[in-house]
């Protein structure tokens, strides 16, 4: 059964971001909740030569991988009925066409209490996708996403607005290679006099 299969169901289906996603879903929905996934953790691995960078800088962007003492947290949507369709091109065109992601299913946990586990798709890229770049130093990675830009902005909104999406809405959560990425990049940009950081006010959907 395909990952996409599995997780259709008569007129609903909930999508899982941890990246992006989580503060510009750019796909019609009918609600939103935070929470997490167990057994995988972010990692800046992937490369992205489309949205935050190009052929020649590729920026840097998330992705999953397994590890079994792990948790993401992040948003799933819900998607009902005539969105599903559009719902799906359009992240089709994103996330696998020009992100390189593959699509999983996994089981999100609300963070909200008194509300049950929900299967939900997520994307994923692996280290068999070509612009896969791998683990590097904290120290690395900063210095390959202050310089790059795409077609959507600079690597440095991605990082900022998802760092800023963490500490709102789950403020007990200690995600510390997002943490240390996000610090070590603005302190770059701090010592450069670079560009100054993204407005961090009214970036996020209304997450519930």
């Amino acid at each position: 059964m395909k990952p996409l299969d599995s997780v259709k169901g008569k007129g609903n289906l909930w999508i899982f971001g941890y990246g992006s996603l989580v503060w510009k879903p750019d796909f019609a929905f009918k609600m939103s909740k935070v929470g997490f996934i167990k057994g995988y953790k972010r990692r800046f691995w992937h490369g992205d030569t489309f949205y935050r960078g190009d052929e020649e800088k590729p920026a840097r962007v998330a992705t999953l991988i397994e590890d079994e003492e792990s948790c993401t947290w992040g948003v799933a949507y819900e998607v009902t009925d005539s969105q599903i369709e559009g719902s799906l091109q359009k992240l089709n065109l994103r996330e696998v066409v020009l992100g390189g992601y593959i699509t999983e299913t996994v089981e999100f946990i609300p963070k909200e209490k008194g509300q049950g586990a929900l299967l939900a798709l997520v994307y994923i890229a692996t280290s068999d996708n070509p612009i896969f770049l791998g683990p590097a130093s904290v120290k690395e990675i900063a210095a390959q996403i202050a310089t790059c830009s795409g077609s959507t902005g600079h690597n440095i909104e991605y990082v900022v607005r998802l760092a800023e999406f963490m500490r709102l809405y789950c403020p007990e959560v200690e995600d510390e290679h997002l943490f240390s990425i996000e610090s070590a990049v603005l302190n770059i940009f701090h010592d450069c006099g670079g560009i100054e950081p993204p407005d961090q006010k009214s970036i996020l959907p209304g997450a519930t």
